[in-house]
């Protein structure tokens, strides 16, 4: 009793609950806080996703503020940062003169031409033509379900871990696998089981996803801030 009374303080002393206070998914088999997590993701209106993906095409930063009808924010692979605005079906790329100057053709050295024309463009806002083999790619940044989905599963099978606090919230962590080899998802503890962090598995990654449900504001540029291109657009 005196040990008990002493130890009261602790999470897991003498028997306290873990999850006393949370949203209850932390006493879900893991395959189940998955599925929760999933569902508040798909619920959800508006999500902020920063991180860092690794795939055979390279890597990829991403800070992007999504919505199910658009999205805004940047992305840097190794050679370049740009900017991406989606309103419905409306595409806008913006970038510095020295991304479009790579629009070139490979291999060949930019003209003085091209040098002009990257300058005009330097810091404006290029639609993308929905024709254009760049536009799935570049719009595929910020589809916010497709984005989620595509990041968040967890492969293999799904193993309970321990708890944390991101950003300030507890979550229960679930892995793909017994060593996260599949991937490990940090999911909130405390309000809706939002996902909060996902490490893709392999250093494959990893991604924070912050401002679940908070609206912001989208509308296209001004018709001064927007150029054509002209031709095709490169390929990021």
């Amino acid at each position: 009793m005196v040990l008990c009374a002493g130890l009261a303080v602790g999470l897991t002393a003498c028997g306290a609950d873990p999850d006393e206070g949370t949203n209850g998914v932390g006493r879900l088999p893991a395959r189940e806080i998955e599925g929760k997590a999933r569902e508040a993701a798909d619920a959800a209106k508006a999500v902020r996703l920063a991180g860092t993906l690794v795939n055979k095409g390279g890597t990829f930063k991403l800070n992007m503020r999504l919505k199910q009808d658009g999205a805004t924010g940047s992305v840097t692979t190794k050679n370049n940062t740009f900017e991406l605005l989606r309103v419905g079906d409306a595409l806008y790329l913006k970038a510095d003169a020295g991304f479009w100057m790579h629009g070139s053709e490979d291999g060949e050295k930019p003209t003085e031409a091209d040098s002009e024309a990257a300058g005009k463009l330097d810091d404006k806002y290029v639609k993308v033509p929905q024709d254009d083999p760049s536009y799935k790619q570049l719009r595929g940044f910020t589809e916010m379900g497709p984005l989620l989905r595509g990041l968040i599963g967890l492969h293999g099978e799904a193993v309970k871990g321990d708890r944390d606090q991101i950003g300030g919230v507890r979550t229960i962590k679930v892995k793909g696998g017994g060593d996260g080899e599949g991937g490990t998802l940090d999911v909130a503890l405390e309000g809706s089981p939002y996902p909060l962090q996902f490490a893709r598995g392999g250093g494959a990654g990893l991604v924070v996803l912050t401002e679940w449900d908070k609206d912001f504001p989208l509308a296209e540029p001004e018709k001064n801030q927007t150029l054509d291109y002209g031709k095709q657009m490169p390929r990021a």
